[in-house]
């Protein structure tokens, strides 16, 4: 067993209590509280409130659109993954060399956490197979557990990212930081959420102690990042990992950051690849929510049904779009191991759906799933929260000197008639390319690398 701050009875109320109060609020406490960035302290409890009354988005429900876990947060031992139908495929996933050396990501995190206190290092460390896995949430002001960042050295920081280099690509590196930037620059924005909006408050959790034999993995999460890495021998599942922004576009300390264009271009490019006739298949008639994302936190034992249109009645043209668009989200891991996923991927091809959900302008705000046994994404263009013209909590001292202010020209208006993910969550604002949220998970058991290690502790690797 290794040592960490014990979850206490008190601790788990006080995250489940976060997202369950949003069903509970009435008025402008609970528009607060379900809209997903908290201008208040690392305490979720005071957040909650916090956000209410300093005019800022706080906290979210435990649901489909990302915000966090809440009553139904699974644990461990009854994960199942995200399945069609309640049923895990099974034979999926294999115990196999890739032929990719993870030595480096073990050295690196060996590394981070030689260099952390004791102390830090006792809260920071859980068991392979602890709970804490699947306790993740993009919300700002959600209470983690862990190595925050914000509380290191700056020899500790660089060793946190040295970390985060070995086991992403450069892409998935500079997307990572580039949304710590933005979150820092929503909280400048906002003149709110000293503690939470900033580069900070995001946490390194491990579970296990790295090896290049045995199984571990590492967790590193905040405001719109949340990355679970697992790691078995030369094998790694890098899902599920949510990355998302608000805005996704600003200069911050001088630099001109933005997130999202390959993802909204693949998206774009393989949707005006399809036919008029494959179109229908895709598009639904169901007009864009404020936030459609059915398999954020919380929904680990997500039932989604495949939609749209699968990939065995496409061209070859537009299959090989279609693994472009997947390559850009496998991309974000390192570049060897992104290769495996990507073989895996193809293996299923024929199985994996495309859909679709909204307007197909390049300024429009969209959503769009791929589904298959092996791999699910999720984009979605959501409403504007704290940031813009439209948001609907923006608050504080407007947008700081120099800085873009209202949402990008050429967006889509009107009012979003809802979505699977319950779409007022984006408090009935017009979506926008300017707030957008992304996942990507292994279906059928295999997020956390949990089919992994269940194969690992069944045949005595």
């Amino acid at each position: 067993m290794h040592a960490h701050r014990p979850r206490t009875p008190a601790t788990e109320r006080t995250r489940r209590w976060f997202m369950n109060r949003s069903l509970l609020l009435g008025g402008a406490a609970a528009v607060a509280t379900m809209t997903g960035c908290s201008a208040g302290a690392s305490d979720t409890s005071s957040s909650a409130s916090g956000g209410a009354q300093s005019g800022l988005p706080s906290g979210g429900p435990g649901g489909a659109g990302g915000m966090g876990p809440g009553a139904t947060e699974v644990k461990y031992a009854d994960f199942k993954g995200v399945t069609t139908d309640g049923k895990v495929v099974d034979d999926l996933f294999s115990i196999h060399s890739t032929g990719v050396s993870t030595d480096a990501v073990v050295k690196a995190a060996q590394a981070f956490l030689d260099g952390l206190s004791a102390k830090v290092r006792r809260a920071s460390v859980f068991d392979v197979d602890d709970d804490e896995w699947l306790a993740w949430s993009n919300v700002d002001g959600y209470e983690r557990e862990g190595a925050r960042m914000g509380d290191l050295t700056e020899k500790q920081r660089n060793l946190g990212y040295a970390l985060l280099g070995k086991a992403l690509s450069a892409d998935g590196l500079a997307q990572t930081r580039n949304i710590m930037k933005l979150n820092a620059f929503l909280g400048d924005y906002n003149g709110g959420g000293r503690e939470t909006l900033t580069e900070g408050h995001y946490y390194f959790t491990f579970m296990g102690t790295p090896s290049t034999t045995k199984p571990w993995g590492f967790q590193y999460e905040g405001h719109h990042v949340a990355i679970n890495y697992f790691v078995l021998g030369d094998q790694v599942v890098m899902s599920p990992t949510f990355m998302g922004s608000e805005p996704t576009s600003a200069t911050y300390n001088g630099e001109k950051i933005t997130l999202f264009k390959p993802e909204t271009k693949a998206g774009l490019a393989l949707l005006r690849s399809l036919t008029s006739t494959q179109r229908k298949k895709v598009i639904s008639a169901d007009g864009k929510g404020g936030t459609d994302m059915v398999a954020g936190a919380g929904q680990d034992n997500l039932k989604l049904a495949y939609q749209g249109l699968a990939a065995a009645e496409f061209t070859s043209a537009q299959r090989q779009k279609l693994l472009d668009l997947v390559g850009v989200y496998v991309g974000y891991t390192d570049d060897g191991h992104a290769a495996v996923k990507m073989k895996e991927v193809e293996e299923h091809l024929d199985d994996t759906y495309f859909y679709w959900i909204g307007e197909t302008k390049d300024s429009s705000a969209f959503y769009y799933r791929v589904h298959s046994p092996v791999v699910l994404i999720e984009y979605d263009a959501q409403s504007p929260l704290a940031y813009g013209e439209n948001a609907q909590m923006g608050g504080g001292s407007g947008a700081p000197s120099g800085q873009p202010s209202g949402t990008p020209s050429g967006q889509p208006t009107g009012m979003p008639s809802g979505g699977p993910g319950g779409g007022g969550m984006g408090m009935g604002g017009t979506p926008t390319q300017q707030h957008i949220h992304t996942i990507i998970r292994t279906p059928n058991g295999g997020d956390y690398g949990v089919d992994l290690l269940k194969l690992h502790l069944e045949t005595d690797h």
